[in-house]
Formats: C-alpha cells, sequence, structure tokens
C-alpha cells in the first residue's frame, strides 16, 4: 500500500506514475506463494475510513505500507487505520524515509517492523516468519529488518542483492494502469513504463541518499535480463517507451553494448531514456544506444559553478559536462538535465552562473529544483548540525545562509524555469520537436488553469 500525498509538497504534485519499488517488492511476495493485493492509494487518496473498509473486507494477516519523508505522517495516520480495522493484523513500514530513520517509525505502536534498504527479500523472509507464528525472538533477527523487541529497538543490517536478475519482473498486473499518465516529455511515444536498470552508486555526492540506501557497489541488472523484461512490459502492457531507473545506466560499458546488441537482434520497437552522468559515456557507446532506439539521455549537473560542483563533492568539471552535451548532440540524441538551487554555502551570484551555464548547453530540457535537506546524507546531517536551515516540516529541512532562504529561492527559482521555457528559442524548438498544435493546446490549457 502506499499512502496518500500530503496537502501540500515542497515539491510539488509529481506525475501519476507506478510506485516501482512497491511493484518489485509485490512481485517478490508472490512468487514467494503469498496471495498478495496491492492499493495505490497516492493516487487513489482514500480516507482513513475508506482504508478501515478496506482492511475489514479483504482481512489481511500483513500489510505493507511505503513511506517517505514527505508522506511520514500519512503513513503513521494510514498504519492505525489499520489497527483499528484489525489489531492482529502486522504493520511493515518500507521506503526511503523507514530505511533512514526506522526508529521514527517504530516509536509509533501501529507499526511492527521496519524493512530498510532493498525490500524484496526482506520482506519475503519476514512474511514467512510471520505466516509461520515463529517467535518475536526469530523475526526480530530477519536481515533488513527493523523492530521493537524486549523494549530496546533493533536494526538489522539488510542483504545486498548482489545478482538483481532473481528479482521477479514488477507484479504491474496488480496494479490499475489505467490511472496513470504512462507518459514522459522526454519520449514522444505513449504509454511509457519504467524498468528499473541499476542500484548502487561508487561516487559519493554529499546530497544524495542512494548511495547509503543501495550501497556503494553499482550493480546491474544484466542486459538479457532488460531486454527480457521489456519485451514482457511491450506485450503485456503495450509499453511503446521504456525510462531506466538508475543513476548510472551507462556506467558498464560493455553491458551497455551488449544491451544495445540485444535490442537490435530483438527488433524490438520501443524507444528509451536512461539517466547517467555525462563522464560515463562516449561517441562511440552513445551511437549503439542511438540505433537501439535510445531518444534521450537525463544528466544531473546540479550547478554552473566550479565551487559548488565542489561542494557537492560530484566529481565532474565543467569542461566535462561540456564535451559530454557536445557528444550526445553529435550523436542525435535529446538531452534532459537538472540542477539544485539553494545549496548551503552557495550565493545568489553562483545560482545566476548556474542559470548562464544551462542557458548555454542549451538542453532540449531543463529543470531548476530548489534544494531541500531530507534524510540522510551528509549535507543534511551538516545543514541540522550547523544550523543552516530556517525551518523544518517533520524531517525537511528548509536551507537557509546569510544570502537566501527558502522563499527567496523559490522566486529565483521560477524565475530561471520561466526564463528558461519561455525563450524564443525553446518555443521554436518545442514546436518543431512536438508540432504547433499540441503546442498551442498545451498554452491553453495552461491558460485556462491560472
Amino acid at each position: 500500500m502506499t499512502t496518500p500525498p500530503p496537502e501540500s509538497s515542497p515539491w510539488g504534485v509529481p506525475a501519476k506514475v507506478p510506485p516501482f519499488g512497491l511493484a518489485y517488492v509485490a512481485g517478490a511476495l508472490e512468487k514467494a506463494g503469498f496471495k498478495v493485493e496491492v492499493l495505490d492509494n497516492y493516487q487513489l487518496q482514500n480516507t482513513v475510513d475508506k482504508v478501515r473498509l478496506e482492511i475489514e473486507k479483504h482481512n489481511p494477516e500483513i500489510v505493507g505500507i511505503s513511506c517517505s519523508s514527505v508522506t511520514y505522517q500519512k503513513c503513521i495516520e494510514t498504519a492505525k487505520a489499520v489497527k483499528e480495522a484489525k489489531p492482529s493484523c502486522k504493520v511493515v513500514v518500507g521506503g526511503w524515509h523507514p530505511s533512514f530513520v526506522p526508529d521514527s517509525m517504530l516509536q509509533h505502536p501501529e507499526i511492527d517492523y521496519v524493512v530498510m534498504g532493498e525490500g524484496e527479500y526482506a520482506m519475503v523472509e519476514l512474511a514467512i516468519s510471520i505466516s509461520k507464528g515463529l517467535d518475536a525472538s526469530v523475526i526480530a533477527k530477519v536481515p533488513g529488518v527493523a523492530t521493537m523487541h524486549n523494549g530496546r529497538l533493533v536494526k538489522n543490517p539488510p542483504k545486498i542483492i548482489n545478482d538483481l536478475d532473481q528479482i521477479p519482473y514488477p507484479a504491474w498486473h496488480l496494479f490499475p494502469m489505467n490511472i496513470y499518465d504512462r507518459r514522459i516529455n522526454y519520449l514522444k511515444v505513449r504509454p511509457v513504463d519504467v524498468v528499473n536498470a541499476t542500484r548502487g552508486c561508487p561516487f559519493n555526492c554529499n546530497y544524495c541518499e542512494n548511495r547509503r540506501l543501495w550501497g556503494a557497489k553499482c550493480r546491474a541488472f544484466s542486459p538479457l535480463r532488460l531486454v527480457d523484461e521489456i519485451e514482457y512490459m511491450a506485450k503485456n502492457f503495450g509499453s511503446k517507451g521504456i525510462y531506466f531507473i538508475g543513476d548510472n545506466f551507462t556506467i558498464n560499458k560493455r553491458h551497455t553494448l551488449e544491451f544495445c546488441r540485444l535490442m537490435k537482434e530483438r527488433k524490438l520497437d520501443i524507444e528509451w531514456v536512461c539517466d547517467t552522468r555525462v563522464d560515463l559515456i562516449s561517441p562511440e557507446l552513445l551511437g549503439e544506444m542511438k540505433s537501439a532506439g535510445c531518444k534521450t539521455m537525463f544528466f544531473g549537473i546540479q550547478s554552473g559553478s566550479h565551487a559548488i560542483l565542489k561542494r557537492l563533492n560530484i566529481n565532474l568539471t565543467i569542461d566535462k559536462v561540456i564535451q559530454g552535451f557536445k557528444m550526445c548532440r553529435d550523436a542525435g540524441i535529446q538531452i534532459a538535465c537538472s540542477f539544485m538551487l539553494g545549496i548551503p554555502g552557495e550565493t545568489v551570484k553562483d545560482m545566476e552562473t548556474t542559470y548562464k551555464f544551462a542557458k548555454k548547453l542549451d538542453p532540449d530540457w531543463c529543470t531548476f529544483y530548489v534544494f531541500i535537506g531530507c534524510p540522510d546524507n551528509s549535507l543534511y546531517q551538516e545543514i541540522l548540525e550547523k544550523g543552516l536551515y530556517d525551518r523544518k516540516d517533520g524531517f525537511l529541512a528548509f536551507a537557509k545562509t546569510e544570502d537566501f532562504n527558502y522563499e527567496s529561492v523559490q522566486a529565483i527559482q521560477q524565475r530561471f524555469q520561466k526564463g528558461f521555457n519561455l525563450s524564443r528559442k525553446r518555443i521554436l524548438r518545442k514546436i518543431k520537436r512536438e508540432g504547433a498544435l499540441n503546442v498551442l493546446n498545451q498554452s491553453l490549457h495552461k491558460s485556462s488553469h491560472r
């Protein structure tokens, strides 16, 4: 089960996309022989009263809830509703926030267990232990699980799944696929679906939680597994496009080339997008990717300031970014990228430098985000220790310095986004890419909602 969204979110309203993490866990539970039902309450937004009725109707032995720092309060409300409907039901919570701060979940008596890190194997082992009625002392030792036992918090380090190919396909058949957008800006085709390509990261950017959650080694689904899963998605769910989730799609050149070879060998009519770093590509690689259906590359650049890139420990240079963008253009691959604003230690002048750099790079899509500290990375810890925030909302820390606060950075972000998207060159490129009629319809839609 997912939790409903909060009334307001500092990141705005996300697209209607299916929760792929929950889908992978559901697939693993089904393979282990459990009957699984899914309620995507982030999209359906049922009230707690409706949740109680659903629990009474289905009478589950275990309810798993996915939680983030933003949906923390909603998660607690959901857990209480489950226990009110069926006190004997075991409530298990997983996701980014519980993985980093499990004690914040287990301080609530309605939550029995927290699954930390990769959820597939941990959730299966926990569910088997609960269904067998094993003693609490035995269940408390399940790897990747945290719980309160004999009045103290017990946290067992998660097991890393080295062979990702052993993870079953996500159980998309349990989800109401018709309620999701199944499209992204970076591809013309639809429906577009998500496939997990890699987990873990050897890089140590201090604003990112990926390394701590998934590990310092980048593990990858094999090229054959990825192509098989794409073919399965196309046949069973009509997928015409794929967005590969995973920060470092091209980190293993040999794997990437083999994936491209298999895509062409199977003659799959699929367009795709992937995330990677600008220093993990080459002209040869991009040429093969283009011929295998890659339409767009997404890069997290974060800043146009040398000093801020160093501050973030990204281990990238401005020259590397420029070189990577040129390689993509030469290969005929579109570029999407993102930047962060309001980083502790940054100045307004640094932000203006970032904006000028973004315009110079001239990507096809560009998004500016306002930095908000959330558990759990070294930059977040620094913000808390040094008091570099003007307020907290639950576990979210809104950064400030002598040069800015959250609201002033928001104003800068809106100015940058508008200035970037509404330039004459940008509009003409969008018309060429999407067609004049589509762009006109989108403009009319936006105007009608102002």
